[in-house]
């Protein structure tokens, strides 16, 4: 299947884009009037946190002639981490199967979020990754490069995670996924938020699998990047790299570990797009 080529994803259930908001009036109508262009079926919700320039109106005018567009109102900057968590518990709240993260200023391309929604049909978090065949960035020097892929190869060598772009933001969830891993307990931010679910994930045996995406670096606005956000992505894996160790070094001391199962060769994350990714026991789905 094409990027342009439409199809149906009504066997998935109730699908929910969530977009969050900040300083985005000149990017959040395009990007929305894209995304419905795109996947005609899926609901969106935009949860902006009080932005200055506007971005909330343009949002309420947006769902005021759409119903497929709700708008979450939220009292200020908060992050990136935050208003994703308060979507995911907007859209279970509201009983929805599957929920996608989605950037506002065009760098995740709607175009491609049916390369997701097929692959979520096989798995239980499907990543759209910049680092696998097939992936890629346009307009990105090479120090953003450097630090995207350094860091998901640091992150994949101190949690012991098998994906390639551990930091990505484009994803889709199940439900059930979300539900299990534990949001109460999420505090990070930024990269850190990604990482941080994504190893949750795999943690708790969930199937996930990446396909590629094109990243397209924003042409409006300013990017929400930061120094401080990459220093809490490195301290943060840093620490759950060494506690993950020290889990292990006692474990092992205490006791011998039986070794686990192996996974059969069809468990192996392949998506729909032919792109291995990473895979955990899959739990059965009711």
């Amino acid at each position: 299947m094409t990027d342009r080529e439409q199809t149906s994803f009504a066997d998935l259930g109730k699908v929910l884009v969530i977009i969050p908001t900040y300083n985005e009036s000149e990017n959040v109508e395009p990007i929305v009037a894209r995304l419905r262009a795109a996947v005609p079926d899926v609901d969106v919700l935009i949860a902006d946190d009080n932005s200055p320039d506007g971005t909330g109106d343009i949002a309420d005018a947006l769902a005021e002639h759409d119903p497929h567009v709700q708008v979450m109102h939220r009292a200020g900057k908060q992050g990136l981490g935050a208003a994703y968590l308060a979507g995911f518990r907007w859209g279970i709240d509201r009983g929805y199967d599957v929920l996608v993260e989605m950037d506002a200023d065009g760098s995740h391309q709607p175009e491609q979020l049916p390369r997701l929604l097929e692959a979520i049909r096989d798995a239980d978090l499907v990543i759209g990754s910049r680092w696998v065949p097939g992936g890629g960035v346009v307009n990105w020097p090479s120090h953003r490069k450097l630090i995207s892929r350094g860091g998901s190869t640091y992150s994949r060598f101190m949690l012991g995670v098998d994906i390639h772009d551990v930091t990505a933001g484009f994803r889709a969830f199940r439900k059930e996924t979300l539900e299990a891993i534990g949001l109460d307990e999420v505090a990070s931010q930024g990269y850190c938020f990604q990482v941080d679910l994504g190893w949750r994930a795999i943690r708790k045996g969930f199937r996930v699998l990446e396909v590629p995406i094109t990243f397209v670096e924003r042409e409006r606005g300013d990017s929400k990047m930061s120094g401080t956000i990459v220093t809490e992505a490195l301290w943060r894996v840093t620490q759950w790299g060494i506690g993950r160790r020290v889990g292990k070094y006692r474990t092992e001391d205490a006791e011998t570990p039986v070794p686990a199962p192996r996974a059969a060769d069809d468990d192996i994350g392949v998506g729909s797009t032919g792109t291995t990714g990473s895979t955990g026991t899959t739990p059965p789905r009711t």
